[in-house]
């Protein structure tokens, strides 16, 4: 991603442009994983802990990237697409986590069935998970 279209993808979610901000959108961008706090500090070892934290939650609040949970015990972020909502159930999706590699993908394009909640509950957020091997590891 070069740095116009990342200027250009932070503004289109009314984020202000920033060093930190565009090396954080371009890493998102180049990685087919979600990635965690961790991975940002192990690649950004010169960067302030508090700096990536709160460029991702920036990113998060803006409809950027979407949080998600699953069995490695550390919250990943994955870059939303353009047209993303970060609503429910509008952006429901399925994700992959590979128990042998830790790595964890977004299938962005896996819409999953409307579930018909009980009266009065009103989610707000859903995470699919599915664990597994992915195709590297399964070989």
């Amino acid at each position: 991603m070069t740095t116009d279209k990342a200027e250009q993808r932070l503004e289109s979610r009314r984020i202000q442009p920033t060093a930190m901000r565009l090396r954080v959108l371009r890493y998102l961008s180049d990685r087919r994983v979600a990635v965690s706090l961790s991975d940002l500090e192990h690649h950004f070892s010169h960067a302030d802990r508090t700096t990536l934290y709160r460029t991702l939650k920036t990113f998060q609040e803006h409809g950027l990237v979407h949080q998600i949970y699953d069995e490695s015990g550390s919250t990943k972020y994955a870059l939303c697409t353009e047209d993303c909502t970060c609503t429910y159930p509008d952006d429901m999706h399925a994700h992959f986590y590979c128990s042998s590699c830790e790595n964890t993908f977004c299938f962005q394009n896996l819409s999953l069935p409307t579930i018909d909640l009980p009266d009065g509950f009103k989610p707000s957020y859903g995470n699919f998970v599915i664990t597994g091997q992915c195709p590297d590891c399964a070989a």
